[in-house]
């Protein structure tokens, strides 16, 4: 039963990431959608609230955050996982934010935006959870 409730648990733990994504438009002041889903490459980043945007891209950070380690808690049920886990987060955000904020701030009128594009991309997906499961998992079971 403990197993079965574990796996309910991860999946509407996942359908919650899926909803993050699917409502995103709704949820997150975010200009760089649309923008990104256009020919960007030579176009001039749009007209944004510059803290509105860091303020939404936090805070989907967070949520996706918590999301995972929650994830990652009913997979191995491992306090130490969860502490790494939670460090890594941690320094993952300050580094990606800050190189955010500055590429946000330091970009030119046109051009050059795909490294925006992939450092906002870290920021506001769960891609991370996708990295450190498989690697908590082959590192938990090869020790065995």
């Amino acid at each position: 039963m403990k197993k079965v409730l574990r796996i309910v648990g991860i999946i509407i733990l996942a359908s919650l990431l899926v909803l993050i994504r699917a409502f995103e438009n709704t949820l997150f002041y975010d200009p760089l959608l649309l923008f990104f889903k256009m020919d960007y490459k030579f176009l001039p980043l749009p007209e944004m609230n510059i803290f509105a945007l860091q303020m939404g891209i936090a805070l989907r950070f967070l949520m996706n955050t918590l999301l995972s380690l929650s994830i990652l808690w009913l997979i191995f049920f491992d306090k130490e996982i969860i502490k790494l886990s939670t460090i890594l987060y941690s320094l993952l955000f300050v580094v990606l934010f800050i190189a955010f904020s500055a590429i946000i701030f330091s970009s030119e009128d046109t051009g050059g935006h795909l490294v925006l594009f992939y450092v906002r991309r870290f920021l506001i997906q769960p891609l991370f959870l996708l990295i450190l499961l498989p690697a908590f998992y082959f590192q938990k079971y090869k020790s065995r």
